[in-house]
């Protein structure tokens, strides 16, 4: 029996949507130029983060690039002499005002989905990319891809909060010395360092990638939020704080009938049905 697919119109070829499984996979369609951030892509990508975000059918988000790239960040072709006249006329503090506002919309929305989101790493990410990828909860790659900083090499410093996001992620030791030397990261390093999750054969890729999040999207959507809410809290707050918050959302979930369900599931040795309430 063949599994209903919803195919979302993002208003671009550039970037694609889907939903299988209560699951949306957003594909960066950009593969001849790596899938890097465009004027057409961003946008979309932001809006596809905010609609599948809010969405009720979608339990998890699978952010994924066509092609053999992940994202390789910002089009350095347009930093140079193709720069937009408009954005040469802002102002400095316009110029800051508006990349503060396009962050929010894209990595920042993407850190406050609370529905698992995963990215699935083909390849290469740098930059920007590298920060989307970071945004996400977890990271699966294929053996051939690599993640660098990038902006060393285009003497810019990082924007999206790469630097929050890698340092968290490594540890300051390593965030720093990836920011300082843009070295390329291979895929059994990046892993062992903590960059990705898991990393498995480049054609088993979207496969293990789509299992993993529908294995997430079909569970108990409250207690995945709740447990975000508590995963952030640990990075935040003192441990009494976080130990109270923690506890209240658990009682939270013992009122659902997700946690009813489960518990009979388990009585009955039965794969539980969760239907999000």
């Amino acid at each position: 029996m063949s599994k209903v697919v919803e195919v979302i119109d993002t208003g671009t070829s550039e970037l694609l949507c889907e939903i299988r499984e209560r699951v949306a996979v957003i594909t960066l369609n950009r593969p001849e130029a790596r899938n890097s951030l465009s004027d057409h892509l961003t946008p979309a990508l932001r809006t596809m983060i905010r609609t599948c975000g809010e969405n009720p059918d979608v339990g998890a988000l699978l952010i994924t690039g066509a092609g053999t790239a992940f994202c390789s960040g910002g089009d350095v072709k347009g930093m140079g002499a193709n720069r937009k006249q408009a954005v040469l006329e802002m102002s400095f503090d316009e110029r800051v005002a508006d990349l503060q506002e396009r962050q929010r919309l894209l990595t920042g929305a993407l850190v406050a989905v609370r529905k698992p989101t995963i990215a699935a790493l083909p390849g290469p990410a740098a930059g920007a990319g590298l920060a989307i990828a970071m945004a996400c909860d977890i990271r699966i790659a294929a053996q051939s891809a690599f993640v660098s900083t990038g902006y060393l090499r285009v003497g810019l410093s990082g924007d999206y909060g790469i630097a929050w996001l890698l340092t968290r992620l490594v540890g300051t030791a390593r965030a720093r010395e990836l920011m300082f030397t843009a070295e390329k990261v291979e895929a059994n390093r990046a892993e062992a360092i903590g960059l990705f999750n898991r990393v498995v054969p480049d054609d088993r890729l979207q496969d293990e990638a789509f299992i993993l999040a529908r294995g997430m999207a079909q569970g108990p959507t409250l207690a995945l939020r709740y447990m975000k809410d508590n995963l952030d809290e640990a990075l935040a707050f003192d441990f009494a704080t976080a130990r109270d918050h923690e506890a209240e959302r658990l009682i939270r979930t013992t009122m659902t009938a997700d946690h009813r369900e489960a518990v009979q599931a388990f009585i009955e040795k039965r794969k539980p049905n969760f239907t999000g309430n």
